[in-house]
């Protein structure tokens, strides 16, 4: 298997609706047709569903886990790392990528979004947060928001550090 043109990291709840979960095995199927690397959370809803989705197009996938246990992972993961960090590997799986697609909406959703702009990596939302900066704030919090998968995926890689 060839080296991952970009790694893209998939963020969204664990606690996922059935909409979140379809958008979520789209994008890691459009992630692996891209020949890209998918690096998520390692755990169930979103992160499962697209670790699944990339697996079906002979994906790779890369969980960084909260805890240390490897088999916490889901079946779909090839490459489970435990952390030991607790949510606080959002930062870690923020960090390993070189733009995240952001899927549905929960705290640790939206975490992974703040991280990932602080620390310069782009960020596609799909149906999924769009903060706003306090009125006279310098932030520019504008997120690309994408209708699709295929889009917020090919969003993503325009838009990649690499």
């Amino acid at each position: 298997m060839p080296p991952p043109r970009a790694w893209i990291a998939v963020a969204g709840p664990g606690a996922a609706a059935d909409e979140e979960l379809f958008r979520a095995e789209e994008a890691g199927a459009e992630i692996a047709a891209a020949g890209c690397g998918l690096v998520c959370g390692g755990l169930g809803g979103v992160m499962e569903a697209a670790c699944r989705g990339a697996r079906s197009r002979g994906g790779l996938t890369v969980g960084l886990l909260p805890g240390l246990d490897r088999d916490a992972a889901n079946g779909w993961v090839l490459a489970a790392l435990p952390t030991g960090l607790g949510e606080a590997r959002n930062a870690l799986v923020v960090r390993a990528a070189d733009a995240v697609v952001a899927i549905g909406g929960g705290w640790g959703t939206l975490s992974e979004i703040a991280l990932a702009r602080k620390a310069g990596v782009p960020v596609v939302g799909l149906g999924t947060w769009s903060p706003e900066p306090p009125a006279g704030s310098a932030l520019d919090a504008e997120l690309p928001l994408a209708a699709d998968a295929r889009e917020a995926v090919a969003t993503a890689l325009r838009l990649a550090r690499r």
